[in-house]
């Protein structure tokens, strides 16, 4: 780490070690257990990826900066998402203190026969990364049919068989909300190569769970899910014209209606849809891309006009129609501005495949990015303008942006 690196990530540090306990809250109804939020806006609300992300970032800080029974937090996010699982398996993403009502509002559409997204795939990362930061699995031993019931729910509703890929129901709280591979596009259409890149990581860490608990034949039938999962994305995501990893359109088949349509019909099963989103970048993080395709995609980073900017990485090319750094939430703008979380699972891809000093730079214009924020403003945003690194919206936000402190570990 340069000085100057080092001088950027220490006023973050300081920053981050005095803001941290604040994400840890108490049971508040309709939680029953503590858990982690992320803050600014969003505060006393438990988020699927964000808590994840958030307790990934937690785990970074020195000892003393939290109590230490902290981690009950963690457990707390994933016993409070269970607590609210549907007999079908479904568990919603979003469960909200500040509202008087004892079933979330996704929970509620689902019972009513409107199928929505479920929770993403980060509930058994989270169980998982609890259980090897403390080194106890014995926690997890009551909670394996749930998770059990939570696959099943994605198989049932979201799998479509005909790629082996994942889909969304529609293209509310996708994560990244106004990604144009789903944004307004039909319900069930779209294989996001971000719903499936993270798909591979919760089976693995399924498999894993299924170990430490003693059930091989569970283990095995996880990790060949994931192996299958991992093929059907090189089948059906890697475009070989453009040697990038897209989301693809499965809205694919013959719709016959008369003798025209009796001769040669539809025989692929998906359509890319090539728009460059940083999400393609994530089959580096989750480790199944091969050296080939990690040397391209390093190449797409780093081309000014596309996704490498002063300030880190443009969530969208440049040279997409829809770039767009407006400030909007709600949905939230994914459109080209710098999120943390994009930037950190490319710094963690692009580390993945020995690209170090592309990570480190990647490190510093994040670090020289919220540095500057802290100067000017004495606190930290949830994404930033990738031309000017001013920040766009939601001032107080922490969450993710505690992942600059795994960047630091893990350079």
């Amino acid at each position: 780490m340069t000085d100057e690196m080092r001088k950027d990530f220490d006023l973050i540090k300081e920053y981050i070690n005095s803001r941290a306990p604040e994400a840890l809250k108490e049971p508040k109804s309709p939680l029953k257990h503590s858990f982690i939020d992320p803050g600014s806006v969003y505060d006393g609300n438990l988020w699927d990826w964000d808590s994840y992300w958030a307790l990934y970032g937690l785990t970074a800080l020195e000892d003393g900066i939290l109590p230490v029974n902290w981690f009950d937090h963690g457990r707390g996010n994933v016993l409070n998402f269970l607590d609210h699982q549907l007999e079908d398996g479904y568990v919603p993403m979003l469960i909200e203190t500040h509202k008087d009502e004892k079933v979330p509002y996704l929970n509620r559409k689902h019972l009513e026969g409107k199928v929505m997204n479920m929770h993403k795939p980060f509930l058994c990362q989270q169980t998982l990364l609890v259980s090897r930061k403390t080194d106890d699995f014995s926690w997890t031993v009551p909670l394996m049919e749930g998770l059990e019931k939570y696959f099943s729910c994605y198989d049932h509703y979201y799998l479509n068989h005909k790629t082996g890929l994942y889909v969304w129901a529609d293209d509310v709280m996708i994560g990244m909300d106004n990604d144009p591979a789903s944004f307004g596009r039909p319900g069930f259409s779209t294989a996001n190569i971000f719903l499936n890149s993270f798909m591979v990581r919760e089976l693995e860490s399924m498999a894993e769970l299924c170990g430490e608990n003693g059930l091989p034949e569970r283990q095995n039938r996880y990790l060949t899910k994931a192996e299958g999962l991992k093929r059907a994305v090189q089948r059906e995501c890697w475009d070989t014209r453009d040697n990038f990893f897209y989301s693809v359109d499965v809205d694919v088949e013959t719709r016959a209606f008369d003798w025209f349509h009796e001769g040669l019909g539809v025989f692929w099963n998906s359509l890319p849809i090539r728009i460059q989103v940083w999400s393609g970048f994530l089959p580096l993080w989750a480790g199944f891309a091969d050296k080939k395709q990690a040397e391209a995609m390093k190449n797409h980073y780093l081309r000014e006009e596309s996704f490498f900017s002063p300030s880190g990485l443009r969530t969208l090319s440049r040279e997409e129609r829809m770039y767009d750094l407006r400030a909007t939430n709600n949905p939230s703008n994914w459109l080209g501005p710098v999120w943390i979380v994009a930037s950190y699972c490319v710094f963690r891809g692009l580390l993945n495949y020995g690209y170090k000093a592309e990570a480190e730079d990647l490190a510093a214009r994040t670090f020289k990015l919220l540095a500057d924020d802290l100067r000017k403003t004495g606190t930290l945003h949830e994404y930033y303008n990738p031309e000017t690194s001013k920040p766009v919206m939601n001032s107080g936000f922490l969450n993710w942006n505690m992942l600059v402190l795994n960047m630091a570990d893990e350079l």
